[in-house]
Formats: structure tokens, sequence, C-alpha cells
């Protein structure tokens, strides 16, 4: 029964960690860039609003996956398999993208006009958010602190990727997999170090 109180105390403490880092991510997005001048046409079309059934089930999946992973013991069920829907939702849009647009048109695709500004705002955006995940889960007990970390990392790029898909005039699948993912395994990869310097107990 005493763990009851302590895992609310946990789901409470990531609530407003998440709360905190959407916040301060989006001073920071609406500060710097801001929504890209066409979005009222772009919320129009499939390819712009595709890049938000990636972004926003991978941040609600990766926090489920966190609170599982910062109880000691906890295995993760169906959070786990959970983190399996960003991924299939986005190779599945890049086949359809492959085979309904050229193959000559495929390269300059991939490449975009915003692939520098995608890897390095998505990073710089998910600080905010992984640090107050880091000090939240401080609440917790993960018995494996290097992977509580790194889902931290990848619930904060998942917050970061949405406030920049609305900036991103890029909404290809193909530049979506390739630069997006990029940047998400930097911070994922800060998270997992982050997790094994603060999350020992």
């Amino acid at each position: 029964m005493q763990d009851v109180p302590v895992g609310r105390k946990l789901e409470r403490s990531v609530g407003l960690a998440m709360t905190a880092g959407n916040i301060i991510a989006g001073i920071m997005f609406f500060g710097a860039v801001g929504f890209r001048s066409d979005i009222m046409y772009a919320m129009e079309t499939t390819r712009f609003l595709l890049k938000f059934a990636v972004t926003l089930p991978l941040v609600m999946t990766a926090t489920a996956a966190i609170l599982r992973a910062a109880r000691p013991g906890a295995t993760f069920g169906l959070s786990g398999w959970g983190l399996a829907i960003a991924p299939v939702v986005l190779v599945t849009a890049a086949l359809v993208e492959i085979m309904v647009i050229p193959s000559s048109h495929w390269v300059r695709t991939i490449i975009g006009s915003n692939a520098r500004n995608c890897v390095t705002l998505i990073q710089i955006l998910s600080l905010g958010p992984l640090a107050c995940l880091i000090l939240a889960l401080r609440e917790g007990a993960p018995t494996r602190p290097g992977l509580t970390g790194a889902l931290a990392g990848l619930a904060a790029s998942g917050i970061a990727a949405t406030f920049y898909a609305t900036n991103c005039t890029d909404d290809s699948p193909l530049f979506v997999i390739t630069w997006y993912p990029l940047a998400t395994s930097a911070v994922v990869t800060l998270g997992y170090l982050c997790g094994l310097r603060f999350l020992r107990w």
C-alpha cells in the first residue's frame, strides 16, 4: 500500500515537469522562430498533419514508459509496445511517399531546405523539457537509470519536434524520417548520460 502514494507523487512530479517543459520549449520556440507563415494553409494538408501523428504519440508513449521505468522492478507492458506507434506511422508514411513521388525527387525531398535548422532547433528546444524531467524523476527509484534518462530524452525530443514541426516547411515524410530521428538520437543519448549521472540511487 505504501507504493501508491509514491507512485502518485511521481506521476504528479512528471506531470508538472511536462507542463514546465512545454512552457519553456514554447517560450524558446516563439521567441526564436514561431509558426511558419503559411500555417493556416499547411493545416489543411495531409503531410503537415502527419508530422503530428508522429510527434504527439511519441510524447505520450515515452511519458507512459518513463512512469514505468522510474519505479523499481516495474515492467513496461503495453507502454513498451506503445513506443512503436510513432516509428510505425513514420515508416508507413515514408513508404507511401516513395510510391507517390518520382524517384528523381527523392534526394531533393530528403535534403529539404531546413535540415540544419531541424536538427539544431529540436535539440535546443529539448533541453528545457529534458532538464525538468530529470529533476522530476529523482522522485522515483529507477533500477535502470540510463534507460529512464533515455526515455526522458525521447519525450523531451517529442515535445521539441512538435513545436518545430509548426515552423518547418519540409513536410515530406522522407524529410521527417531522415532528420527528426537524427536530432532525437542526440537528445536520447544526452538523456541516457544524465540518467546515469543523476538518477542513480
